[in-house]
């Protein structure tokens, strides 16, 4: 157990996982109310407006590329993570006052989703790079590994507690609980010992520089295949919101408690994936290959099940396999990088990932409004399986040239 957990040895990341916890609880609490808003309250059960809000959320990862990666290796970390946090919980607050108010309408979510992206386009690869800063090298692993345990903790708490708020009190009182959480991290960071803080050499290449990223990870094969792997799997099996969505409400009937629940089963899953990453020392192109084979199969065995019990289940296989491939592909691309260009691989990484949203999500929204949540689900499942090939045919080729 306490090999699990050795990272928390460090008071700085102690501080941030804290922090980070109440933060989490309070982002799921609001994708759980924003999913519910959506599809329910605003667009009458329309499987492709939610896809436009998820397109809007996360297209910006693609679009502000250039700039994320080069504000992350450019920028001191705690300082940017700070200021990123600080609009993200404006932006809810904003939101929840359209909600209590009555004034919300559906292209306030559209504007609200596109910001947020945007926000989260420099935020995510300043959180998963400011780890490194945290703790020593040899708990890196670890420590990211927890991160996304904790990202995943907050899963089970979150969703449940949000469709409890949601058949009590309504949508927009979540929004606001979201707003105020984010203070928790930016707490967290100013009681940081910044003397204890591992500070990275800030880089001092152009914008352009960004050209050295992309150079850089084809030059990689491990990190090439892995990035090619998150791309078609973040693109069109993660959008686990619509899946939820449309197979709750058209499939089961279910109502927000239920629903909150039934987010927090894949939260359970989710849990048990990251704390197993945690366990292990360095994750390689074998553990994606497993995850994302994994994840095509209970994807696929999602869509066949009846009722809303054995589906229930089936969500925390889904977890274990979407964690267990999303914790080794952050973890391993930081351990495949020199830490110089950290900052703009992940940024290429998980642009290219969450950036196809996008496309994945309108894709899967329309296959679900014209031939039901079920035939989406298979459309994940499906580019989970073909995301196993490509990383198949790169463990196979690395084998022919005897590496």
């Amino acid at each position: 157990m306490n090999k699990i957990f050795r990272s928390l040895s460090a008071p700085n990341y102690r501080f941030w996982a804290m922090g980070a916890l109440v933060s989490n609880v309070g982002t799921w609490m609001q994708r759980t109310a924003q999913d519910w808003l959506v599809y329910t309250e605003l667009s009458a059960n329309n499987a492709t407006a939610l896809g436009v809000v998820l397109a809007l959320q996360f297209g910006p990862q693609f679009l502000l590329l250039p700039l994320t990666g080069y504000a992350a290796d450019h920028l001191p970390l705690r300082r940017l993570v700070f200021v990123t946090q600080a609009i993200m919980g404006l932006l809810a607050l904003i939101l929840g006052v359209l909600v209590v108010t009555g004034a919300v309408q559906l292209w306030h979510v559209y504007v609200l989703a596109f910001l947020l992206g945007c926000t989260t386009a420099f935020d995510m690869p300043a959180r998963q790079t400011f780890v490194s800063e945290l703790v020593s090298e040899q708990h890196l692993t670890n420590a990211v590994a927890l991160n996304s345990t904790s990202f995943q903790t907050a899963r089970l708490i979150g969703p449940a507690v949000a469709g409890l708020l949601i058949a009590l009190v309504g949508t927009g009182w979540v929004f606001l609980i979201n707003g105020l959480s984010f203070a928790a991290l930016m707490v967290a960071m100013l009681l940081m010992h910044t003397e204890q803080l591992r500070h990275r050499d800030l880089a001092t290449t152009p914008p352009g520089g960004m050209v050295q990223g992309f150079r850089y990870v084809f030059a990689n094969r491990q990190i090439l295949a892995a990035m090619l792997m998150f791309m078609l799997i973040g693109t069109f099996a993660l959008n686990f919101p619509l899946y939820l969505s449309a197979m709750g409400v058209r499939e089961f009937g279910i109502d927000a408690s239920r629903f909150g629940l039934m987010n927090s089963f894949i939260a359970v899953g989710s849990v048990l994936g990251g704390l197993m990453a945690a366990n292990r020392e360095r994750p390689n192109l074998h553990h994606l290959l497993a995850g994302a084979t994994l994840l095509g199969f209970a994807l696929g065995l999602a869509a066949l099940m009846p009722e809303f019990i054995s589906f229930s289940l089936v969500l925390v296989l889904v977890g274990v396999s979407a964690q267990t491939f999303m914790t080794g592909t952050s973890t391993a691309v930081q351990i495949w990088t020199i830490p110089e260009m950290r900052g703009r691989v992940i940024s290429i990484v998980f642009a290219l990932s969450v950036g196809g949203t996008p496309l994945g999500a309108l894709t899967v929204g329309w296959v679900a409004d014209n031939f039901g949540p079920r035939w989406a689900l298979g459309v994940g499942a499906l580019s989970a399986f073909v995301a196993a090939a490509i990383g198949f045919a790169f463990v196979r080729g690395a084998r022919g040239r005897g590496h």
